[in-house]
């Protein structure tokens, strides 16, 4: 493992830190530094606005999608460029978050199954900003199950009907575009049955309604679909071929999540080096120096892990499984630094916002966020079989439901 850039990529380093200097928003460097784990908002700015700006000016200057090819938007640049520039790009990197499952999972799905032309339209608008994407897989009975789902696509003519439900879909509320997946066909089992497609979130019959979080914001949303009609030209993949399609989406997605999870780590360490108990700093108290320790450990393992796949990376071959254990520890991590920050606070626990004097109500925040953490792109659990089956080689789950016809499951409300 080498951490040292080569020659080329101190290059792009230095060309990617004086484009950066040079253009990026920073009237709002001081917010988004502050800005709490789970709550990345703006006081007096929108933040899609802002983020679509930001978006802009690095197309224009080459710098949006790196890694897609020039023709759809990108810069044709390779996997260990785009690392470097994400960390270079730094506390900016969060305003590109309302293009995050278009560029990190909606892209590369269209770019993999679409049509030429479907590339060509749709692609560069979603690279420079102009169009923002979001991603329907999820609903209320599936849970997990994404092969479950029960929102239905009916071939009327050159065009498919769509009926249902879609819930947790981050970002629908100002999205122009979606990526879907429905069952086709319930008389083959669950997984052969679904098709992939795009539409226009404007579309006549979409209804979306925003899920209000614990911790205030509105970042998810409830989709319904009442008689949308979608052309088949806007079908990726052949018909009953949507779990694959799927899979390109879903690793996509746990690679994105993963590479971008914050832990809580550093805010931990500055917040016990000021913050006062009975007997002086948390930091000097063994028993928080113990947690420290442990937490630092395990933050060391992660970013070594990370280098490890940079390095791979680096010399041009495919990582491991590195991401997907980098997104288990790392959702588990957040939570557990934001219970204990809140036990040592005390009372003040209870407070947030500016009220909470000694964090601004960071880890308030982060401890009502970090749930969602550990289930979007896949859950805990479903990240640990992935890992035992596929990596450690260990007997898969029993899935008695795998060969069944899926409108013979037994099931409650269908």
């Amino acid at each position: 493992m080498n951490f040292d850039d080569t020659p080329q990529e101190a290059e792009f380093r230095a060309v990617a830190r004086k484009w950066i200097a040079a253009n990026a928003p920073k009237e709002f460097e001081e917010e988004l530094s502050k800005s709490s784990l789970g709550r990345i908002r703006l006081a007096k700015h929108d933040m899609v606005e802002v983020g679509k700006a930001w978006q802009k000016k690095k197309a224009e200057g080459g710098w949006a999608c790196l890694h897609w090819p020039r023709e759809y938007g990108g810069r044709g640049a390779t996997p260990i460029e785009r690392v470097i520039w994400q960390q270079e790009e730094g506390v900016y990197g969060k305003l590109t978050q309302p293009f995050q499952i278009g560029e990190g999972m909606c892209g590369p799905t269209v770019m993999a199954w679409g049509s030429e032309d479907a590339k060509r339209r749709y692609l560069p608008k979603l690279a420079s900003g102009e169009e923002i994407w979001c991603q329907l897989f999820s609903e209320p009975s599936a849970g997990s199950d994404v092969a479950g789902l029960r929102t239905r696509a009916e071939k009327k003519g050159d065009n498919w009907v769509v009926n249902g439900q879609k819930i947790w879909t981050s970002g629908a509320h100002y999205s122009d575009y979606g990526l879907l997946i429905a069952r086709t066909d319930p008389n083959v089992p669950k997984h052969k049955g679904l098709t992939m497609f795009f539409l226009d979130m404007k579309s006549p019959g979409v209804e979306v309604r925003p899920i209000k979080q614990a911790n205030g914001m509105q970042e998810f949303n409830e989709v319904y679909f009442t008689d949308v009609v979608i052309p088949d030209s806007q079908r990726l993949g052949a018909v009953g071929e949507g779990w694959s399609v799927s899979l390109t989406t879903l690793m996509n997605e746990r690679m994105s999540i993963g590479s971008r999870l914050a832990t809580g780590v550093p805010e931990m360490f500055e917040f016990c080096s000021n913050l006062m108990l009975e007997d002086g700093l948390a930091i000097d108290d063994p028993a928080v120096r113990s947690k420290l320790a442990s937490w630092a450990v395990k933050a060391s393992g992660l970013k070594y892990t990370s280098y490890r796949a940079i390095s791979a990376l680096s010399k041009g071959e495919r990582p491991g499984p590195e991401n997907s254990i980098g997104k288990l520890v790392s959702g588990l991590m957040l939570q557990d630094i934001a219970t204990y920050a809140m036990d040592l606070e005390g009372a003040a626990g209870s407070l947030t916002g500016a009220d909470e004097e000694q964090a601004n109500g960071q880890f308030q925040q982060m401890l009502l966020s970090s749930p969602s953490m550990r289930i979007a792109g896949g859950t805990d659990e479903i990240l640990r079989n992935i890992i035992a089956e596929r990596v450690l080689g260990l007997p898969g789950d029993i899935r008695v439901d795998k060969d069944v016809p899926y409108n013979k499951i037994p099931t409650k409300g269908r």
